[in-house]
């Protein structure tokens, strides 16, 4: 029909006007028209190598850019391949499109036919679709209002009959409003303020949820003396703060975990106080008020009881709170904000400033040693990304970021093998940002073909490979309980992860000892210098550490 314009044109068309930032996929037959169109009307793409990979570069982008991330993936097996990270995006509550191609509805018998509505829902993600060619427009609208206003992951999936269909092109009416922010219910602030009046020793704890609220977060803090950390997503919120105790949970040191276990109000804002947060529950002693802020209410209690529950924006109620406690307490009150505290928090708040005894040998470098030096050696200005394994927590606390967008940490579906992704999606997020991967070499190998796009990206990546050889979370959590030779299945011979980096175009060092950082000093100086752009891969042959301090605290949740 005349004036009409193919389906597939008018889906790519609407997601680039409503404003997504950037697509990430693996393009075949069913999706190849629709990833043309978004190229065509200017949202940049890269290509994987992996669907999976894929994936959580659109997260990774997603959750340091934000602007909504799309990965884009064939039908059937290409939406398979994918599944991981879709499913690590929504465990996140990441604001994510995956514009996925279907079968026909009548393609009973095809190769590609799988429930795609179903395998979305089993992860957590919500599955919409393009029911017809005259809902394309509706469909698409309605998906991309799901992932941002309620930052939701969404599988959009496109039927081959649907998308090549055609509709009136009405894409410029495609508008999406703006949800406004949640003010909270004043004798619920009331009710807050009482509990910060009467603590003695508060301390407040930012997630993810709370980006945006920092400042108006530290005034109340300090007007209400109290000290202030993270979750571990939300790393860097508060840098600056000369009461900022870091992140709270099993990456806490000593000094951290001290501190918040003394206090006598915790407050949660945009943050669940979740097992990994609150070491499951450890650092809540008896007779502590518990206080939570979101904008979900069922969020409000759901991993512990609480005190207090208040629905509403983090800025917002930290802003109401501190109206109403000036009118009680006009002067900012030392409390838990003591120089005592303050001048122990610079000394050893971080993992890296606490001694620790040498592990190296002749042959391998203690993780922590190494981690250190990193940190000295590697510009400030970066932005972290971290896999899952043992060595996790030593780029978690070791490597300082800037603040809250200089750290991606894509670990709610605890996978092993996404850190490589997640650091090449928060690069291109961050391009003015160095970014920096630790990762373990069992979760480097498992996803090392995207090292590829890396190099393809010219993209100057520090992979930091902590290489002991094994899948060190299970042999540290198993020996005890295991023979020698049954922890074959977890340990594998030495592998040159230097040479396979150089075979892929990157540059790669082998570390055993601190001598054996110069060519990374190097290559830090050529990228000072504007001369860098190729990743660099450290395989670090690290050392022993009988289990990392946060390990024990992670398995008691499987």
């Amino acid at each position: 029909m005349s004036g009409e314009v193919r389906v597939s044109t008018l889906v790519g068309q609407t997601l680039a006007k409503l404003g997504v930032g950037h697509v990430f996929g693996v393009v075949g037959s069913g999706n190849f028209d629709v990833t043309s169109t978004l190229m065509n009307a200017g949202i940049p793409y890269t290509a994987a190598r992996h669907e999976g990979g894929a994936a959580t570069m659109a997260d990774a982008y997603s959750r340091m850019s934000g602007k909504v991330g799309v990965v884009t993936t064939h039908q059937g097996c290409g939406l398979t391949n994918a599944i991981t990270g879709i499913g690590e995006a929504a465990k996140s509550r990441t604001p994510m499109i995956v514009l996925t191609a279907d079968t026909q509805a009548a393609a009973i018998r095809s190769n590609f036919k799988i429930d795609q509505d179903a395998l979305a829902r089993s992860v957590g993600a919500v599955a919409e679709r393009i029911h017809s060619p005259e809902t394309a427009i509706a469909d698409t609208v309605r998906a991309f209002r799901t992932a941002v206003n309620e930052r939701r992951t969404v599988v959009l999936s496109l039927p081959l009959d649907v998308q090549n269909g055609t509709a009136a092109d009405t894409v410029s009416t495609a508008v999406v409003p703006v949800p406004a922010r949640i003010r909270p219910d004043a004798s619920v602030v009331n009710q807050l303020v009482e509990l910060i009046s009467h603590a003695q020793r508060p301390v407040f704890v930012a997630g993810r949820g709370s980006r945006g609220a920092r400042d108006s977060i530290l005034a109340l803090a300090r007007h209400a003396g109290a000290l202030v950390a993270t979750s571990a997503v939300a790393n860097g919120l508060f840098n600056g703060d000369s009461h900022n105790l870091g992140i709270s949970g099993g990456f806490s040191s000593p000094l951290t975990a001290e501190l918040i276990t003394s206090a006598d109000l915790i407050i949660g804002w945009g943050c669940t106080l979740n097992m990994w947060t609150m070491r499951h529950g450890r650092l809540i002693s008896p007779g502590t008020k518990v206080v939570q802020i979101d904008v979900e209410d069922s969020s409000l209690g759901a991993n512990r009881q609480i005190t207090l529950g208040v629905l509403g924006d983090s800025s917002l109620t930290a802003a109401d709170a501190l109206e109403v406690l000036r009118t009680i307490q006009p002067a900012a009150a030392e409390k838990y904000r003591t120089e005592q505290n303050a001048l122990a928090i610079k000394q050893s708040a971080r993992w890296r400033d606490v001694e620790t005894p040498d592990l190296s040998t002749a042959t391998s470098i203690d993780p922590r040693l190494i981690s250190r030096e990193l940190d000295s050696i590697l510009p400030a200005d970066r932005i972290v990304a971290v896999d899952s394994g043992n060595f996790m927590g030593y780029p978690s606390q070791y490597l300082a970021v800037p603040d809250e967008f200089g750290f991606c940490f894509t670990q709610a579906f605890q996978a092993i093998g996404i850190g490589l992704y997640t650091a090449i999606g928060a690069a291109v997020a961050q391009p003015d940002r160095l970014p920096v991967l630790g990762a373990g070499d069992g979760g480097f190998l498992m996803g090392i073909s995207e090292l590829e796009t890396a190099v393809r990206l010219k993209l100057p990546l520090v992979c930091i490979v902590y290489n002991d050889a094994a899948y060190g979370a299970e042999v540290h959590h198993f020996a005890e309980h295991h023979r020698q030779e049954e922890l074959a299945s977890v340990s594998f011979p030495e592998t040159d992860i230097a040479a396979i980096a150089r075979g892929y175009g990157a540059d790669g060092v082998t570390v055993r000892t601190l001598d054996d950082l110069q060519p990374v000093r190097e290559w830090v100086a050529a990228f000072r210098d504007g001369g860098q752009d190729r990743p660099l891969v450290i395989d670090a042959k690290i050392a022993s550490d009988g289990g990392s301090w946060w390990l024990a605290e992670a398995f008691q949740g499987h």
